[in-house]
């Protein structure tokens, strides 16, 4: 396992590797983290994982300082994992240059997450971007729980035709349901209770849904989910995963999309 908190010696280092496959992660690593490690390792070639808590996909400064961090467990978790590579830039690092191809935003940007967190997704592009040419992989590995985060990565790297391709990796989940995410190292047990009960709540409405029993009715939704214990409802959301536009009927794929506030600390999910 080789260390880098240099862009320069990094590029240096993996040169001449064709086959790299790059997981992004802001740290905090967890089991969703794990799966995507675990993926890029049966692909043909070397691993590398960043870790980088970008400033600039926060929208709130406090936020950004109470995002959970631990170098010292993550590290010693690749270790085990038998990584290749580890990136740890610096902002410096990252943002001194100009990239050579300019970020791509999809008008999907503006839907979901897009509407309450206002330059989100630009943020992430821009990090995104500037990891893709530094580490030019062949491929990148991201989960699906951050469904309109891979979209929007996708439609960039096809509209400036970047020779990358995104692994899409399943949603992990902990044993109650509650999908993997960092932010849970902020919840207290009955918070992580409360987004168990969500989690159950939603999967019913879909079964309900696809057995015609029930219509969607987001403001009644939004009620029971008040009624479990969430503060503040940000979205509910229902798409067709083909068309991105809210199902018709009852035979259409959909999901449902979800983020909500457990006191001060924003979840996603789609079920």
């Amino acid at each position: 396992m080789k260390i880098f908190k240099s862009k320069h010696k990094l590029q240096k280092e993996i040169l001449n590797i064709k086959n790299i496959s790059f997981v992004p992660t802001m740290g905090g690593l967890h089991k969703g983290h794990i799966s995507l490690i675990k993926k890029s390792k049966t692909f043909k070639g070397k691993n590398l994982v960043s870790i980088f808590v970008n400033p600039k996909q926060f929208n709130r400064k406090k936020d950004f300082t109470t995002y959970p961090r631990n170098l010292k467990k993550d590290l010693a978790l690749l270790k085990r994992l038998k990584v290749d590579f580890i990136y740890l830039p610096t902002h410096k690092d990252i943002f001194s240059f100009r990239p050579r191809n300019k970020i791509f935003i999809d008008k999907f940007s503006k839907k979901l997450c897009g509407k309450s967190r206002k330059g989100h997704f630009e943020g992430v592009l821009n990090v995104v971007n500037r990891f893709l040419e530094i580490i030019n992989p062949k491929y990148i590995f991201l989960g699906v729980k951050d469904f309109q985060q891979l979209y929007l990565i996708n439609k960039h790297i096809l509209k400036r035709k970047i020779n990358t391709k995104i692994v899409p990796c399943k949603i992990i989940r902990e044993k109650n349901g509650v999908v993997c995410s960092t932010r849970n190292n902020n919840l207290n047990k009955n918070q992580f209770n409360t987004a168990s009960n969500v989690y159950s709540y939603l999967r019913n409405i879909k079964k309900l849904i696809k057995r015609e029993l029930y219509n969607i009715d987001i403001i009644n939704i939004k009620k029971n989910l008040i009624k479990l214990g969430v503060k503040n409802v940000d979205y509910i959301e229902f798409f067709n995963l083909n068309t991105l536009k809210k199902p018709k009927n009852k035979k259409e794929k959909f999901k449902i999309f979800v983020a909500y506030y457990l006191n001060n600390v924003r979840l996603i999910d789609n079920i």
